[in-house]
This record gives C-alpha cells, structure tokens and sequence, in this order.
C-alpha cells in the first residue's frame, strides 16, 4: 500500500489448485492474456497431512505430493517455453530442509519436498546443458518457518533458543537476496548447510545419535498429536 502508489505497478492476483495440471493451465493461459509473459516463477505452494503413515488417508497422502511436488512440474510446463525461446527467466522453488534430511512422522511431506529438490536440481543442470544460461534457477530450502503450518513442532529446549522458527519476513529478504543476485541455491539459517553436510558424510545410526541430540528425531510428534486433536473436536463438534 505504501510502494505501489508511487511506483506505478499493478497486482493481478488468481485462484488456482495447483495440484490439478488443467487448473494450471487454463489459469496460465488467462495470466499469458491479462498481463502478459511471465519471467519470474516462484513456487511456493505447501501442504501437509499432519499425521503417522499408517494413521494417514490416501487421499491426503496424494494431495500432498499433488501440491508440494506434482504442481511444480505444471507450473513449469506452463511458463518455461517462453523463457527457453528468449533465454531470459527465473525458476524458484522453494522447498524445505525436510527435502535435505528428514524426520520422523511426516513421511508424505518429506517424500514430496526431496521429490521437488530432485525436480529442481535436474531441471537446473537441463537448462545448462542446453546453454540456456539466460535462465537462472534458485532453490530455497528453509528451516521451519514460523506460519502455523507446523504448530507444535519442538526440538530439544536447550537448543530452541540457537534455532527458534524463522519469521517469514526474515526468510522473503533472505530469498529475494538470493534471486536478486541469481545464487542457486540458499539455506535458511545457514546452520542448516552444516545439517546437511554433516547427514552426507556420517553413518546412518551416527545422524540417529545426532538428531536425539538436538531432539529432532521426534520433533514432529506434539505438531501430529495437536492436529490429532484438532480433528478429533472438529469431529465431535460437526457430530
């Protein structure tokens, strides 16, 4: 409210189910029309079951992999021919620490995060080997972001104070930098990096040790039990 009156820029905002390809394109085709070529894309799009595996619908299971890795292939089949045809464009995903290494209870989501990495890593290294260089891509990979999504989600208290849920604000500046000067890949609060190296390098029962340590094997139980019981009040409450 502020910029936009004195910058002259207009917002066009849509709805769209990422998760269903013909949403994304018919939606796509309308963005192509009303505004015009796009030459940034950012995706940004998450969702997660909040449950045990076994204790996990099927359907939340698919939704999950529909929004938080199928609907990057979409958006990207929708956008990228135009960048390919003036070679000038960036490609965002953002995706999460959880599809570096992962945790307990929240398989779905993992899946679909280290699903989305892969996409991204592979379409970064097509684009080179097609010397399409005018197309910078950037992976963004946060730590837990303090939106709600994963209410309840606890480490061990003694480390909470050296690695508290990031403010949303803080991780938008920390990716725009990366966008701005085309880094292609950032790690939000870089501690995550040494997470990340040390679960590449060490033995697995030694990243077992480790995560019991920062009491992130288990991080994830009071977030699943809380939504446990929100679903089973809003069950009695509709009953």
């Amino acid at each position: 409210e502020e910029i936009l009156p004195h910058c002259n820029l207009q917002v066009f905002t849509y709805t769209c189910d990422v998760g269903k390809r013909e949403n994304v394109y018919l939606t796509a085709e309308r963005v192509r029309k009303e505004v015009g070529e796009v030459s940034v894309l950012v995706n940004n799009a998450g969702v997660v079951s909040g449950h045990h595996l076994l204790e996990c619908p099927d359907e939340l299971i698919e939704r999950t992999m529909m929004v938080n890795c199928h609907a990057h292939f979409w958006t990207t089949k929708a956008f990228l021919p135009t960048m390919l045809e003036i070679n000038h464009g960036h490609i965002v995903t953002v995706a999460s620490s959880l599809g570096l290494f992962s945790t307990a209870g929240v398989e779905d989501y993992c899946a679909s995060k280290f699903g989305v990495v892969g996409f991204h890593e592979s379409l970064s290294h097509e684009l080179k080997a097609a010397e399409k260089d005018g197309i910078k891509t950037t992976l963004v990979c946060p730590y837990l972001v303090d939106t709600g999504m994963f209410r309840g989600c606890r480490i061990r208290k003694e480390i909470e104070p050296f690695l508290p849920p990031l403010k949303p604000d803080y991780c938008v500046k920390q990716a725009m930098k990366a966008i701005l000067t085309d880094q292609p890949m950032i790690c939000t609060p870089r501690l995550m990096y040494i997470v990340t190296f040390m679960k590449s390098i060490l033995p697995f029962e030694a990243v077992v040790c480790m995560y019991r340590f920062l009491g992130a094997d288990k991080c994830m139980y009071p977030f699943i039990a809380q939504r446990k019981q929100a679903t089973n009040n809003n069950e009695a409450k509709n009953g």
